[in-house]
């Protein structure tokens, strides 16, 4: 029986990774640089980087949209980042700055941050608004990780 493999984008240089599902849990590194594949916080995504990294991750993207200037956007940074180290096997994690990525930000309708939505390969699956924690966090994204 052939194992199936996941592809995950690396989230110093997105190059393309495919990783046996069953090691996902042993810390797979990118083969071109190096860098930790899933390192359990969120990966920092901007205009030229976000759409790369949906499509060369096969695992759900969660996406926080939010701002530092945005008061419940940094209540809800350590949150989010401990959620990403709870479900680093299940899920990737990143950040996109709305004020940094004003066209990315638009073309998805973010009227209010934070905002998360989860992209299966590269498309929204699903999106709540409002500071979370983390057990609110992973509790929403259970029916859709499978």
């Amino acid at each position: 029986m052939v194992e199936e493999k996941l592809l995950l984008a690396c989230p110093r240089c997105l190059t393309a990774n495919r990783v046996p599902a069953s090691r996902l849990g042993d810390d797979p590194k990118c083969g071109k640089c190096g860098a930790r594949l899933l390192e359990g916080k969120p990966v920092a995504l901007d205009g030229q980087s976000f759409e790369g990294f949906l499509e060369k991750t096969d695992l759900p993207v969660v996406v926080d949209f939010w701002a530092a200037w945005c008061g419940p956007c940094r209540a809800m940074a350590p949150q989010f980042e401990r959620a990403a180290a709870d479900l680093k096997t299940r899920a990737r994690f990143a950040k996109l700055d709305t004020e940094a990525a004003q066209g990315i930000a638009a073309r998805f309708g973010i009227r209010s941050i934070p905002t998360m939505i989860l992209y299966r390969g590269g498309r929204e699956v699903a999106r709540i608004s409002g500071a979370m924690d983390a057990s609110s966090i992973a509790r929403w994204l259970e029916p859709h990780l499978g």
